[in-house]
C-alpha cells in the first residue's frame, strides 16, 4: 500500500511541473506584454492545487481528475486567443471599411467617365448616314429620269385600241375596173379574203356577210359594203370574180389582181394564204378566215372569225358603229 502511494505521489509532482511549464509557455506566446501573469505562474504553489488531495486507494481517479482539469485549461487558453485574433480581425476589417467608405466618398466626387460611343462619334454615324441616304435618293431620281428620256425619244406606234391592219392598194373590181382604198372611203365596208374555187368555207362565210349586211340595214339603218378580194389571181380572172359574187349578194364588190398586187393587199391586212394540195390545174389556197370592219376613212375597226354566226356578226358591227360616231 505505501508503495502505491508513493508512486502515485511521484506522478502527481512530475505532472505538476509539466503543467506548469506548459501554462509557462502558452501564457508567454499569447501575451508577451503582460509579465504579471508569467510572473504568478512562476510561483511554487497555486490555489487550486492546494485544495487536492490523493486518498489511499484512489490513485487513479486523482490522475483522472488532474488529466481533467489540464485539458479545461487548455481549452481555456485556445478560446482566450481565439477571442484575441477575432478582435484584432474585427480591428482590421473595420479600418478597411473605413478605407472603402473613404475611398467610394472620395470617388463620388469625380466625374463619371463615358460610355464606349461619346456623342461625337453618335453624330458622325448619323451624319454619314444621311449622307448615304441622300447619294442613293440622288442615283435612283437620275436613273428613272435618264428612263423617261429614253422613253420619250423612242418613237410612238400605234395606239394599243387599234391594230396596224389595212392600207393602201390597187385593184381590178369585177367589172374590169382599177380601184384603189379611196374609192371605198365615206362607207363602212365589211372585207373578206378568199378564192372562187373553195369548195365549202368561203361559200359559207359570204352567205353569212350578205345576210348580216341586210340586217344591219333593216336594224340600224347602216349601209355596208361588201368587199371580197381574191387570194388565187392565177385562177380567179375579172371574169370567174365577177360570176361568183352575183351567186351571194347583188352589193358584194369582187377584187383580184396579179400576184403583186394580191401580195401586198394580204400583207397590208396581215392576211396569211398559201397553196396546198396541187393536182394538176386543180388546187386549194390555205388562208386566214376573218372578215375586217373598216370605218368611212378606211381605217381598221375591228375583226370578226369564223365563231360569229349572223346574229353575233350582226350585232358586233351595229355596236362597233355606234360607239365609233359617240
Amino acid at each position: 500500500m505505501a508503495t502505491s502511494v508513493w508512486r502515485n505521489a511521484s506522478r502527481f509532482r512530475n505532472f505538476r511541473r509539466c503543467f506548469n511549464t506548459h501554462t509557462l509557455n502558452q501564457c508567454r506566446s499569447s501575451s508577451p506584454f503582460s509579465p504579471p501573469i508569467a510572473d504568478s505562474l512562476h510561483r511554487p504553489s497555486l490555489p487550486f492545487l492546494r485544495s487536492v488531495t490523493i486518498p489511499i486507494g484512489a490513485e487513479f481517479n486523482s490522475l483522472g481528475i488532474c488529466e481533467r482539469y489540464s485539458s479545461n485549461s487548455a481549452a481555456a487558453a485556445t478560446e482566450n486567443q481565439e477571442k484575441s485574433s477575432s478582435s484584432s480581425k474585427t480591428n482590421s476589417d473595420g479600418t478597411q471599411n473605413a478605407g472603402d467608405s473613404k475611398q467610394s466618398s472620395s470617388d463620388g466626387g469625380k466625374p463619371v467617365r463615358g460610355g464606349p460611343v461619346s456623342w461625337l462619334s453618335f453624330l458622325l454615324l448619323l451624319a454619314t448616314g444621311i449622307g448615304i441616304i441622300l447619294y442613293y435618293d440622288q442615283k435612283k431620281k437620275q436613273h428613272i429620269e435618264e428612263i423617261n428620256n429614253a422613253s420619250k425619244a423612242v418613237k410612238e406606234g400605234p395606239s394599243a385600241g387599234k391594230a396596224a391592219i389595212g392600207g393602201p392598194f390597187n385593184l381590178i373590181n369585177h367589172d374590169g375596173k382599177h380601184v384603189t382604198e379611196k374609192d371605198f372611203r365615206g362607207k363602212w365596208t365589211l372585207v373578206y379574203f378568199g378564192f372562187t374555187h373553195c369548195p365549202d368555207i368561203c361559200p359559207d362565210e359570204l352567205q353569212k356577210l350578205a345576210a348580216a349586211i341586210d340586217k344591219i340595214k333593216e336594224k340600224a339603218g347602216i349601209e355596208i359594203v361588201p368587199v371580197f378580194i381574191s387570194v388565187d389571181p392565177e385562177r380567179d380572172t375579172v371574169e370567174q370574180v365577177r360570176e361568183y359574187v352575183k351567186e351571194f349578194h347583188p352589193k358584194l364588190i369582187g377584187l383580184t389582181g396579179n400576184s403583186d398586187e394580191i401580195k401586198n393587199v394580204a400583207r397590208a391586212y396581215r392576211v396569211y394564204y398559201m397553196k396546198t394540195a396541187e393536182e394538176d390545174s386543180d388546187y386549194l389556197v390555205d388562208h386566214s378566215i376573218v372578215m375586217y370592219l373598216m370605218d368611212p376613212n378606211m381605217e381598221f375597226v375591228k375583226f370578226f372569225g369564223k365563231n360569229n354566226d349572223v346574229d353575233s356578226l350582226t350585232d358586233g358591227v351595229i355596236k362597233e358603229i355606234n360607239q365609233c360616231k359617240k
